[in-house]
């Protein structure tokens, strides 16, 4: 829960966290415990296309997208350009504006550098890498992430779970949950 209105955190999922599927399966799999509100564009829907043609998984982004429109239709937002917006990378800047156009309290990206805090906090928001959100859903809510992480790598537990989350991008949950 976010904030003192206690509503579901929102949670915008910028490209680099849609495309490796077993990230997004975990943060999917998270989403649809509740834990938080999955958001994205338009124009982060047609990044992560473009991307999983170019690597030859079209069919299963586009599915994997369906998946999500289907199960949280209030998580696509409408294409905005976010022009008028300031970020070291101007390609970004559509990111950001959805974070704004769907009252997201946060942005979970591998790319950290280019939402500096200091450009967020203006919007009330912050950038999360998906390790470090991961860790922090499962610090307080470790039956949640548990669960989903079972559900991603059944069967799996020490070394060999630690190795696969560290995979994923989910380093410091390798750590704890594969000590």
């Amino acid at each position: 829960m976010s904030g003192a209105d206690q509503r579901p955190l929102r949670a915008v999922l910028d490209t680099c966290v849609l495309f490796p599927p077993l990230l997004r399966g975990l943060l999917l799999a998270l989403a649809d415990r509740g834990v938080f509100v999955p958001l994205w564009s338009e124009a982060i829907a047609a990044e992560w296309l473009h991307l999983a043609a170019r690597r030859g998984d079209l069919d299963g982004a586009e599915a994997a997208l369906a998946r999500m429109r289907a199960r949280w239709p209030e998580g696509h937002l409408a294409a905005v350009s976010g022009a008028h917006l300031d970020l070291p990378d101007a390609g970004d800047r559509h990111v950001l504006a959805a974070a704004i156009e769907g009252r997201a309290d946060l942005i979970v990206t591998a790319n950290l550098r280019d939402f500096p805090a200091r450009m967020l906090a203006p919007h009330g928001l912050r950038a999360r890498s998906p390790d470090d959100l991961v860790m922090d859903l499962w610090l307080g809510s470790p039956g949640q992430v548990d669960a989903a992480v079972a559900l991603l790598w059944p069967g799996l537990s020490g070394r060999p779970l630690r190795r696969a989350l560290g995979k994923a991008g989910l380093r410091r949950l390798g750590k704890a949950m594969g000590a």
